[in-house]
């Protein structure tokens, strides 16, 4: 969990709160710290109260966008910190197009990770 910066703020569209989720997903918010904690989502500090928040991209309904915990666990495996992952997913491609967490959400992962695993080399 890390403080948003306003370039970072500035790419990411929109927020839910953990408690947000919680209710979609008809869980507890300990539960969607836990999916925090476990890297399976990035959540960031930021507004007046400084409350957790996770990019609204990264939630489709009730679960978690399939291929996110993939792609975030191939970006950490580069050695991306949360920041530096946030910008990667929110900055536009023209070769996707769009932006990788776009694509994500439209059921194109194996391109997003495609060109996450190419950042290794």
């Amino acid at each position: 969990m890390t403080e948003i910066d306003a370039k970072t703020e500035a790419l990411v569209p929109d927020w839910l709160t953990l408690p947000d989720i919680a209710e979609q997903f008809g869980i507890e918010v300990t539960r969607v710290r836990q999916l925090v904690k476990e890297g399976q989502v990035i959540a960031v500090r930021r507004g007046e109260n400084r409350a957790l928040h996770v990019p609204a991209a990264f939630i489709d309904g009730d679960k978690i966008v399939k291929g996110l915990t993939g792609t975030l666990t191939l970006l950490r495996d580069d050695g991306f910190s949360d920041e530096e992952m946030l910008e990667w997913l929110f900055t536009p491609d023209p070769t996707l197009p769009g932006t990788p967490a776009q694509a994500l959400s439209e059921n194109r992962g194996t391109e997003v990770k495609r060109r996450a695993q190419a950042l290794a080399v």
